[in-house]
């Protein structure tokens, strides 16, 4: 019988190829589980760092006067109208 260590041979191949499977099936569960904790990690940084400097320009713009705020200018000359130029 020519076949029976054939089919020994592929039956212990068969066995070993699942047994491998079944470790890197494993080990990929773990790594996506890994790679997802980090991702939220660094996604919570980044909204953190959104928020804070958010945070900031609504306390740099506060800190502005009234006047710039609203979109006056500050040089006083331009708040007397329109000047005729009589240089010519």
């Amino acid at each position: 019988m020519p076949y029976l260590p054939i089919a020994v041979v592929v039956l212990v191949g068969v066995t070993a190829l699942t047994a491998v499977s079944l470790r890197v099936i494993g080990a990929l569960r773990r790594f996506r589980a890994a790679t997802t904790l980090v991702g939220d990690q660094v996604g919570d940084g980044v909204g953190l760092l959104k928020a804070r400097s958010a945070a900031l320009g609504v306390a740099f713009a506060e800190r502005r006067p009234q006047p710039a705020r609203q979109g006056k200018p500050r040089v006083p000359s331009t708040d007397r109208g329109r000047q005729e130029d009589h240089r010519g």
